[in-house]
């Protein structure tokens, strides 16, 4: 998910996170090992979801393949690349799973875009693409309402307060909601009210086209995630630093 604005912007009152030095920015995507990137893409679904998703893996150098075939229409990947910032990093990991609504639109557009990127197609000329492939409507939004599944107990994205890319605890769902504004559901959040920040509200990520309802899970169920997940946790930690969670969170 991208976390461009107002989700971005929010994450500082509800979680906590960890920055990483400049360094860890840059164009050239570095690999994950293929069953760490599993576990991981999987982990942005409920556990009894999982055995019949789809996942698909990067190849950093032709974009995503199908490296375990589903039956559910679930289908999950770490996404890498946020087009809409029109920026390249080598710093941003974030799981996700489609339903099967999702699969056919917006998993499109990140299946395109790292392929983009791997045949080195520049990070302004990408943002330029996907936007022409939506208003020529090769690109569209999901045709039903459906969700995305971000459950998992740890992603890194763009944040507050400066909107640097951290390492950040926040599992939740994001039903589709193209067209939508916080003013049509009457969502006033708020970021200085961390009570406002639990119930719906709607996040535009890069276009009308893909915006979301998100909706966060509650407490009691993040340390449970969090809990559960701690082998996961401690892997992504002991691959990179920069997927470390802050010591409250572990």
């Amino acid at each position: 998910m991208k976390i461009e604005l107002l989700l971005t912007a929010v994450l500082a009152s509800v979680i906590g996170f960890t920055a990483t030095p400049a360094w860890s920015a840059g164009s050239a995507l570095e690999p994950m090992p293929a069953e760490l990137e599993t576990r991981y893409a999987l982990s942005a679904l409920p556990p009894a979801l999982r055995a019949d998703a789809a996942v698909y893996l990067l190849d950093t150098k032709k974009g995503y393949v199908l490296s375990k075939p589903g039956t559910s229409g679930l289908v999950c990947l770490v996404e890498r690349t946020q087009w809409q910032d029109a920026e390249f990093r080598d710093d941003v990991f974030v799981p996700l799973c489609y339903d099967d609504a999702g699969s056919k639109t917006h998993f499109k557009v990140s299946i395109d875009v790292a392929a983009l990127r791997a045949q080195g197609t520049s990070a302004t000329a990408v943002k330029a693409e996907v936007e022409k492939r939506y208003r020529d409507k090769t690109y569209t939004a999901p045709v039903r309402p459906g969700l995305s599944y971000m459950v998992m107990p740890v992603f890194r994205a763009p944040g507050p307060p400066d909107m640097k890319v951290r390492t950040l605890a926040m599992p939740h769902l994001m039903f589709y909601a193209p067209g939508m504004s916080n003013e049509d559901i009457g969502a006033r959040p708020n970021l200085a009210d961390h009570a406002s920040l639990q119930w719906p509200f709607i996040d535009k990520q890069g276009n009308a086209e893909h915006s979301y309802m998100i909706q966060m899970a509650g407490e009691t169920e993040k340390a449970r995630i969090l809990a559960d997940e701690k082998p996961l946790l401690d892997d992504l930690c002991a691959w990179r630093d920069m997927l470390c969670l802050a010591p409250m969170h572990h």
